[in-house]
């Protein structure tokens, strides 16, 4: 696993009692051997609302960071990845959207293929400029018709 990975679990991992967790980037960055901007790439690639996640950032004594978990009935949860995919995604981010619909249950194996496959840069053969806008729109209107 990528140094990213395991501290994406790690983090995830202090959500098993709670919906929120505070966390100190200094302290993380240490615990981990890393440089305090490695945990400010997870939380910002990782923890994304589009994600389920709220993040508030505090200056000062080391960096707090209040992570919240968005948690609401699988419907809300769908709409509010939609309300915040924004005009354009990448296959990248589709990816961990997708990992994490499995993980928390939101979708089924056989739905998370056909996102995959109906948004992958091996169907939108198109020019790079429209792709990441069109494979948005894509994904938001499949996700409106999971129900």
């Amino acid at each position: 696993m990528r140094m990213s990975d395991i501290i994406e679990e790690f983090i995830k991992e202090l959500f098993d009692d709670s919906d929120s967790i505070e966390i100190q980037r200094n302290e993380l960055a240490e615990q981990f051997n890393c440089v305090p901007s490695q945990i400010n790439y997870v939380i910002a690639t990782r923890f994304k609302p589009s994600q389920g996640y709220y993040v508030e950032s505090r200056r000062g004594g080391g960096g707090h960071i209040l992570i919240k978990k968005v948690n609401n009935t699988k419907s809300d949860y769908i709409m509010h990845i939609i309300n915040n995919i924004g005009t354009e995604i990448t296959s990248n981010e589709v990816d961990v959207l997708i990992s994490d619909f499995l993980t928390y249950d939101i979708i089924k194996p056989n739905e998370a293929k056909l996102l995959k496959v109906a948004t992958s840069d091996n169907v939108l053969q198109l020019e790079k400029d429209i792709k990441d806008q069109v494979r948005a729109r894509i994904l938001k209107n499949m996700l409106l018709n999971l129900e």
